[in-house]
């Protein structure tokens, strides 16, 4: 990525690209009042295990993953617009009825609808910013911006459940519910203005987009044939694999550092966990262009090694850490936090340059296959904290990290198919 990134290009971000951006923030700020404590209150509802708990929450994980790979690619074909309003419902819907769950079966069919339509909505975000967006950088800094935004949220939603005395209430599941009907409606008329702009610039432009059925210059191509290019292409298939360990490891931090932590009997535990949440966001927040700008000139995949290194790291300091130290949790969180910071936004980039145009939603489809890394992550962690306890669970996870690098360094060097679309972007800038 060459030093032309730069933030004046957010004065071409089209209108429904605002959209998404405040959408994410109001969605996810509402979203993190409440779900990253879920395990905490199906343990203290329930008296659930650990390795239950896991359970309930990979299965629902697991069953999103592959409704976000076919809704995603059928996105394609359908239109980015119609599945887009299809999720929305469904989010609304589903954090309706987990505002109202008072039994463990209820518990875990919501759940999986919610994760159900998280999973969807994410992909389908990133491949819309593909759509409306054509210069590679400034896509490129749409999808930084979208992260960057995404934890603003993050870090604002716990403190103000603090402050509003509605952390870990299941009852602030409907603030989410809100705040996804207003963004719906704003999608609404962000589509309908995005789609008269269009019309408006139509005959000055011969690759405009029509985000309605997004197949005006592409050959339509079937889902049969899609799964055969995504079924030869070696490079996305390790690329896959190795971002699935690594959201297994990041993932231990949203399930099993919270259940090892309620075990272990950490006092002040709400203060300590909105504590490590709001300052995963902060750092992200503070460091993320900062980095971008420190690795302008580093090549993608060295971009993600030296994260992999930081996010190694960050295990072995919770693997050493004192259940009882709360400054040791959040230096460990601010070590994993500059890892993510360089890693997650990377990730959408990285499948952004790999995908041919009339695949986007396939191949982002198929990047949502890196949430089996977070599916297995509460069972797996769940079963090595009942089995072996934290310690080992940390040690297993900066393990795993040496693996992840393994496979980026021979990423390159794997086959590609040949795509039907010309164009294919170059992993490197």
């Amino acid at each position: 990525m060459s030093s032309e990134l730069s933030f004046l290009r957010v004065k071409d971000f089209p209108l429904l690209m605002w959209i998404l951006l405040f959408g994410s923030f109001i969605t996810r700020g509402s979203f993190f009042m409440v779900w990253p404590f879920l395990a905490v209150i199906l343990y203290d509802k329930f008296a659930l295990s650990a390795t239950e708990v896991g359970l309930i929450l990979s299965t629902a994980a697991v069953v999103a993953v592959f409704v976000s790979f076919i809704g995603s690619t059928l996105s394609d074909k359908l239109g980015r617009q119609t599945v887009m309003y299809a999720t929305g419902v469904l989010y609304i819907v589903s954090f309706s009825l987990l505002a109202e769950a008072d039994i463990v079966t209820m518990f875990a069919i919501v759940i999986t609808l919610c994760s159900i339509a998280t999973a969807l909505w994410r992909p389908l975000a990133s491949a819309l910013i593909g759509d409306i967006i054509d210069d590679s950088k400034t896509r490129e800094l749409a999808m930084q911006s979208m992260y960057f935004i995404v934890n603003v949220g993050c870090a604002v939603g716990p403190i103000a459940g603090v402050w509003l005395g509605l952390t870990g209430q299941q009852s602030s599941f409907y603030i989410t519910t809100v705040a996804f009907a207003f963004l719906l409606g704003l999608l609404v008329w962000g589509f309908s203005y995005h789609k008269k702009s269009q019309k408006n610039t139509e005959s000055q432009s011969t690759c405009s987009k029509e985000l309605e059925n997004n197949e005006p210059e592409k050959e339509s191509i079937g889902m049969k044939q899609t799964l055969a290019i995504l079924a030869k292409d070696r490079l996305l298939q390790c690329l896959i694999l190795a971002n699935v360990i690594c959201l297994f490891i990041y993932g231990q931090m949203d399930s099993s550092l919270l259940q090892y932590l309620t075990r272990e009997n950490v006092p002040q535990l709400l203060e300590l966990v909105s504590s490590l949440i709001f300052t995963n966001a902060m750092v992200i927040i503070t460091c993320q262009f900062l980095l971008l700008r420190i690795m302008a000139k580093v090549e993608l995949v060295h971009r993600i090694q030296i994260g992999l290194v930081l996010l190694m790291c960050s295990q072995v300091f919770m693997a050493l850490n004192a259940p009882s130290f709360f400054w040791g949790w959040i230096g460990a969180v601010v070590v994993l936090s500059l890892a993510e910071a360089i890693l997650f936004p990377t990730m959408n980039v990285h499948i952004d340059r790999i995908a041919p145009d009339n695949l986007r939603g396939a191949y982002f489809g198929a990047s949502a296959f890196y949430d089996f890394g977070f599916a297995f992550a509460p069972l797996g962690g769940g079963i090595i904290l009942d089995l072996f306890g934290g310690f080992c669970l940390f040690v297993l996870c900066s393990a795993m990290c040496v693996v992840v690098m393994g496979l980026y360094y021979v990423l390159e060097k794997l086959p590609r198919p040949d795509f039907t679309e010309p164009t294919k972007r170059e992993l490197h800038s």
